[in-house]
């Protein structure tokens, strides 16, 4: 596993009584906030309030939260069993565009019912122990996932490139050392000079706010700036590649990414520029054909009315704020996972790589 990047969005502390370390990324960068999350309903909370978010960090710890869950559950094997089955729902209501979530809730599901048809004499303890091990299982598995999506898409970035990244998809997204920020590390790490333009991302401004926050702590160079001048960059030619993470990934290559990502990769197109997308396989859902069939999570209009607790809409004017957007597969030049890299994604191209993925298929 590697141990070079530090700042850890997500950390499980002590055993089966332990409790879920979080970084509350809604006080980035003015302060650096650790949570405690020692209950079902305080991490319900924090992934909707997106204290902490990103779609392979809200898959890990919706993992650690089915181990919250059976705390103190008793010793009634039967009720342990509902009490898993209705955290896994509350877990899986709480956002719903990205597929990790339900994917790591479904898995730890799996393994404790799994537990239960083969060790009939098996008690509380067991399953606990059970879905604990299945916890931690996924978030080891997402920090090696990072990292060779990071070696992976690495050489995409050559010296004194300009790369455009979107929202944040770096360790502050993930278990591990992020997604496509993750390639920017590791070419960073080979000894390349390089500069990262990051888009703002309103409302919320996780570029602006988490990812250039992540980049000064890594010592690259970064450049922000205000989402509606991203164009204008590409026809300066000042961009050479652009990166971003994915939230959800249809069987036929659609991805639906943090609001904005679509119209950076109509703009990508416009200009011949590659616009590279970087997930971990467990972003693969093959049960939505196309993007169209991605859920889009509407969230409340006072983040958009609100900049920092001033308002700045005037009372009475609508607000429609998607958090979400789908990019077609045709925009997408490639798809760096922690298996290899899928070009010109298309349903063929992923069930091809899919298969010869083997056991790091989802």
């Amino acid at each position: 596993m590697p141990e070079h990047w530090t700042v850890k969005a997500i950390e499980w502390i002590g055993g089966l009584e332990g409790y879920l370390q979080l970084i509350d990324q809604r006080r980035l960068p003015a302060d650096l906030v650790q949570i405690r999350c020692k209950d079902l309903a305080q991490l319900c909370d924090a992934i909707k309030t997106m204290a902490i978010r990103g779609a392979p960090a809200i898959g890990v710890s919706a993992g650690f939260g089915m181990v919250l869950a059976l705390q103190g559950c008793g010793h009634d094997l039967k009720q342990a069993l509902g009490i898993l089955h209705e955290a896994a729902g509350q877990l899986i209501g709480t956002r719903p565009t990205a597929v990790n979530l339900a994917w790591a809730v479904e898995r730890v599901l799996k393994a404790a019912e799994g537990l239960v048809a083969a060790r009939p004499d098996a008690g509380v303890d067991d399953l606990r122990q059970a879905v604990f091990q299945e916890a931690m299982r996924i978030w080891r598995e997402d920090v090696e996932a990072c990292h060779r999506i990071g070696l992976y898409g690495s050489d995409l970035i050559k010296e004194g490139m300009a790369v455009l990244t979107h929202c944040n998809a770096g360790a502050l997204a993930t278990a591990g050392q992020g997604t496509a920020i993750s390639v920017i590390y590791e070419a960073h790490k080979q000894g390349r000079s390089f500069t990262v333009y990051v888009d703002e991302t309103r409302p919320l401004l996780q570029g602006a706010r988490l990812t250039a926050w992540e980049l000064a702590q890594a010592r690259i160079r970064a450049v922000v700036i205000c989402d509606d001048m991203a164009g204008w960059l590409m026809r300066q030619g000042m961009v050479s590649v652009v990166l971003t993470g994915a939230d959800r990934i249809a069987a036929n290559g659609d991805t639906a990414n943090k609001i904005g990502t679509y119209s950076l990769a109509v703009l990508a197109a416009r200009h011949s520029i590659p616009f590279y997308v970087a997930a971990p396989l467990s972003t693969f859902d093959l049960a939505t054909r196309t993007g169209q069939d991605i859920p889009i999570e509407q969230r409340a209009g006072e983040e958009v009315r609100q900049i920092g607790g001033t308002t700045i809409v005037p009372d009475g004017i609508e607000v429609w704020n998607p958090a979400f957007d789908v990019t077609d597969a045709r925009l997408i030049t490639a798809i760096i996972t922690d298996a290899g890299i899928i070009e010109r994604p298309s349903r063929r191209n992923i069930e091809a790589f899919l298969r010869r993925s083997g056991p790091r298929r989802p």
